[in-house]
């Protein structure tokens, strides 16, 4: 059985939430540029010209990319062999509250949804745990913020609807968020479990690397027509018209009920913070 201690858990938190917050990784980047040699529209490479450069100027700086610096969702891969010195929930949520107050990153977390109080150091964190093998743990970080959050849907399609109508709602959902998402987007598609857990594989396939294919040739394919299909829209970088609305399109699967065909699909705008770190 191997062991660490919590404030390692903290520390490395605390340093992704900034390090994101400043620092767009380089799959990211990568986008842009693939997206500024396919955009036709000048408005459109003008555009991604000029994320290029915000990138740039935040990352010397250590300044946020976008003034939203999200809210923060932790996926936790723990090892069976490996034992957490400590309360592992309260330290990622330490390492959450230090990265957001000593990063001097935007607060935007409210304490209650109807009461709307702020509570002050970004916490807490949406955290998903899995048990695995081996004797690490994985933390995958995502910044994810508002707006584009907002324009995230879920649907319980009927089997009957098919790959067909999984194919309808991904393109419904990015033509219905229009400009409000910040596209150009990087789509998370959940596909199957049921109401909840189809939400959460959503969530993380829009923390996947946007140049990361689903294992499956299958769902591969499907990525890459539902990006062809996205972008056929027209809506273009930050929705001024152009053939780049969608850097990648992400799916995750889980098995799901007979009867049942959920799919839900997360929407991150071109702001596509997220990182990950073994201990």
């Amino acid at each position: 059985m191997r062991v660490i201690e919590a404030a390692k858990v903290t520390e490395a938190v605390r340093a992704l939430a900034m390090e994101k917050a400043y620092k767009l990784s380089g799959d990211v980047l990568r986008a842009f540029d693939e997206g500024e040699k396919k955009e036709k529209s000048e408005t459109g490479k003008e555009i991604f010209r000029q994320i290029k450069e915000n990138a740039e100027i935040a990352a010397q700086g250590e300044v946020p990319y976008c003034q939203d610096c999200g809210m923060a969702v932790i996926f936790a891969e723990i090892g069976k062999d490996l034992r957490v010195d400590g309360n592992l929930e309260a330290a990622i949520q330490e390492g959450v509250r230090r990265g957001y107050t000593e990063g001097y990153l935007r607060k935007s977390v409210l304490g209650d949804p109807l009461r709307r109080k702020n509570t002050g150091d970004n916490t807490p964190a949406v955290i998903h745990y899995s048990i695995g093998e081996g004797d690490k743990l994985k933390l995958t970080f995502g910044a994810k913020g508002g707006g584009s959050e907002n324009m995230s849907r879920l649907a319980m399609l009927k089997p009957s609807d098919g790959e067909e109508g999984v194919k309808n709602f991904v393109v419904e959902t990015v033509s219905i968020g229009g400009a409000n998402a910040c596209p150009p987007l990087v789509l998370g598609v959940g596909i199957g479990g049921n109401f909840e857990k189809v939400a959460e594989i959503a969530k993380k396939a829009a923390l996947r690397s946007p140049d990361k294919r689903n294992p499956d040739p299958y769902y591969a394919a499907m990525e890459e027509e539902l990006k062809a299909r996205c972008n056929k829209l027209g809506i273009g970088p930050m929705g001024l018209g152009g053939v780049v609305t969608v850097l990648a399109v992400n799916i995750e699967v889980f098995p799901c009920h007979l009867v049942a065909l959920p799919v839900a699909v997360n929407v991150n705008c071109h702001a596509d913070r997220h990182g990950e770190i073994v201990l």
